[in-house]
């Protein structure tokens, strides 16, 4: 059974930081891009970071760039997002998706991944 377990959101006071994790289970993730995602109350889910199987190349969005580190241990068979600097405005739920193969070009489109997990929530608030 293929799944995608996200963990280590929270509450964080702004400025504070967090890491997430996003564990595989049922296959291995080296062959896989993986991207970040989050979604705001009444917001459209947004890609906020990926990279690509090999780990070789990585992506964030300009709201993130510079805070938000991703990074891969494909022997853990885990993806982390390094999560620095929080703002309110990053106060979401956050999902990790894997998608094999994927171009790297097209890894911030959700519509281009299958697995999902079920996400965290990171609240970032005084």
């Amino acid at each position: 059974q293929v799944q995608l377990e996200e963990s280590g959101g929270g509450l964080v006071q702004p400025g504070g930081s967090l890491r997430l994790s996003c564990a595989a289970s049922g296959f291995t993730l080296d062959s896989y891009a993986i991207g970040w995602f989050r979604q705001a109350p009444g917001k459209e889910r947004e890609g906020v970071s990926c990279i690509s199987s090999s780990g070789g190349y990585t992506y964030y969005a300009d709201s993130v760039k510079g805070r938000f580190t991703i990074s891969r241990d494909n022997a853990k068979n885990t993806v982390y997002l390094q999560m620095n600097s929080l703002k309110p405005e990053d106060t979401a739920v956050y999902y990790c998706a894997a998608e094999f193969a994927l171009l790297f070009r097209l890894c911030v489109l959700k519509n281009e991944y299958d697995y999902w997990g079920q996400g965290t929530q990171v609240t970032v608030s005084s």
